[in-house]
């Protein structure tokens, strides 16, 4: 189905162009039609083709580490996915999914070189565009990889963990002490002034029975508890990790990507150049 201009006009990439850069254009691409459910394209697949959203919904997604899949995106109208795969010629590293009816406009490789061999000047243009959409993709990856250890913590924490974290936190208070302090004081205090009607007469034999049961429960319990600050150390140290891989490997993708884009426009110029003279 060929493509109406004001529908290029719409697409953010193609914002700039003029009129007659986006009728060329329009005289390429074509618009493709996809059913709800139906799979654009899949991991994996030759990025031969890319696609601009005019109407409907698409899922963008991939496949972490652990197989879960992950959503990447769900472009809005006007925006686009699989550029990056076309202009690299590189097999798709996620799976696009039309959820419902879904119009978009479809560009091939041939569409974007034909419109710099006529228009050479519409490759800064979009070029501009992509630079403000890197700037973007940069701040997306700080945003979306930055994890708070605290919630994942709390999501894996269980009752007894839980009393644990409390025990262990009221007995490294002063209130534990001010408390454990007065009780001894006071049972001391009372034994000894019963004489010989006292329940523990000194040398408070019980009182030392219980001062054992309570170091023998509360080493543990706390132990327990350092054991899971060891956990949380390195839970955090995990995701921090976890945080820059990821980063520094989107940053070297779309850096990857740009610097691709960059060589074939300039490829493109030269030729456009060369037939001139």
């Amino acid at each position: 189905m060929a493509c109406n201009p004001e529908v290029l006009r719409q697409v953010p990439l193609f914002g700039l162009l003029d009129e007659e850069e986006t009728a060329v254009l329009a005289g390429q691409v074509e618009l493709k039609r996809f059913a709800p459910r139906q799979r654009i394209y899949k991991i994996g697949d030759l990025g031969g083709r890319a696609y601009v959203m005019v109407s409907g919904k698409v899922r963008i997604s991939t496949v972490d580490e652990d197989h879960q899949e992950v959503i990447v995106d769900e472009p809005a109208a006007g925006e686009f996915f699989g550029f990056a795969s076309m202009l690299e010629g590189t097999p798709h590293q996620t799976a696009a999914l039309a959820i419902e009816e879904t119009v978009c406009v479809e560009v091939e490789p041939n569409d974007i070189a034909v419109l710099l061999q006529r228009k050479p000047m519409a490759g800064m243009d979009m070029l501009s565009v992509l630079g403000r959409q890197f700037h973007a993709s940069q701040q997306l990856v700080r945003i979306r990889s930055t994890r708070n250890p605290n919630e994942v913590i709390e999501e894996r924490t269980t009752l007894p963990d839980q009393i644990a974290d409390s025990v262990a936190r009221f007995g490294g208070s002063w209130a534990f002490i001010s408390t454990f302090l007065a009780v001894l004081i006071v049972y001391t205090a009372v034994n000894v002034a019963l004489d010989r009607r006292a329940w523990d007469p000194y040398p408070f034999i019980l009182l030392n029975l219980f001062l054992s049961m309570l170091a023998a429960i509360q080493a543990p319990v706390i132990m327990m508890s350092q054991n899971r600050q060891d956990a949380k150390d390195r839970l955090r140290g995990e995701l921090d990790f976890e945080v820059n891989r990821r980063s520094e490997r989107e940053i070297q993708g779309l850096s990857k990507r740009l610097n691709t884009l960059i060589d074939k426009i300039d490829d493109l110029d030269e030729l456009v150049r060369g037939g001139k003279s």
